[in-house]
């Protein structure tokens, strides 16, 4: 009799077992089942952002595009078409030679400046050219103002490969900075380096006024607008400012994007 009750407690015992290890199993299966949903939906969130990311890049710079295209092919024809009417003019009234050489050049200077910036704004240029020799010769064009001096250096210890979008979006991200600077920080010297390894940094330093970054300014609304364009490529980009001691900003790669 004893022995039949100990057979059935067992028996118990073990159908208990059964259906715990059954429930467990069942959690553990709905467990997976939830993560492997998760991570679905976060993958197509991650890959909508990135979509998305591409769309905007791509959209801004077709009308940076067209932009250029204008100013080309308008604003320059306009221009090469006065310099032309003041060169025959010259011819007609030599008397007035002297009295129109100051405009020819300053149409001149006008015009080389509009090419300059029609070839920036262009990404074709950009996309077929080395992402650093597009920022130096970015900065050798904003050189030409003799208002601001102008340093750049580039360590460059190893080659890097860069994305389409991240080449555009650093060199878009680095006229936004030198358009600020030249804009709002009233500076007369900015420093420019570039580091490659371990990973890609850009630093630019200028000796500006700064600002206060607890109070909100145009200027800091367009470093706001840089700091999302960073993220879109997996970057990160520091400020550091004082008023009236200037402004550092550092456009660093993650490491892990």
């Amino acid at each position: 009799m004893n022995f039949e009750i100990a057979f059935g407690i067992l028996v118990v015992f073990l159908l208990v077992c059964l259906i715990i290890l059954f429930c467990g199993l069942l959690i553990k299966l709905y467990i997976h089942k939830v993560k492997k949903y998760t991570q679905v939906i976060y993958q197509k969130d991650i890959d909508y952002q990135k979509t998305l990311n591409t769309t905007i890049i791509e959209t801004q710079e077709q009308v940076l595009k067209n932009i250029s295209q204008d100013l080309h092919d308008d604003a320059g024809q306009q221009l090469t078409f006065i310099n032309f009417q003041l060169e025959h003019l010259k011819l007609d009234a030599p008397e007035l030679e002297k009295v129109l050489m100051p405009i020819s050049e300053s149409v001149s200077l006008l015009s080389s400046s509009i090419r300059g910036i029609s070839h920036s704004l262009n990404n074709q240029l950009l996309l077929h050219h080395d992402l650093l020799q597009a920022i130096e010769s970015e900065v050798e064009r904003m050189k030409k103002m003799k208002s601001i001096d102008l340093r750049f250096s580039c360590i460059e210890n190893r080659k890097k490969v860069f994305t389409s979008q991240e080449q555009i979006v650093v060199y878009r991200i680095f006229q936004e900075m030198m358009n600020n600077i030249l804009k709002h920080a009233k500076a007369t010297q900015v420093d420019v380096t570039i580091a490659i390894a371990p990973f890609f940094t850009m630093t630019v330093t200028d000796n500006g006024r700064g600002f206060d970054q607890t109070t909100p300014s145009k200027s800091t609304l367009g470093l706001t607008n840089m700091v999302e364009r960073a993220a879109m490529i997996g970057y990160s980009l520091a400020i550091q400012s004082t008023v009236n001691q200037g402004t550092t900003l550092t456009l660093t790669e993650i490491s892990d994007h």
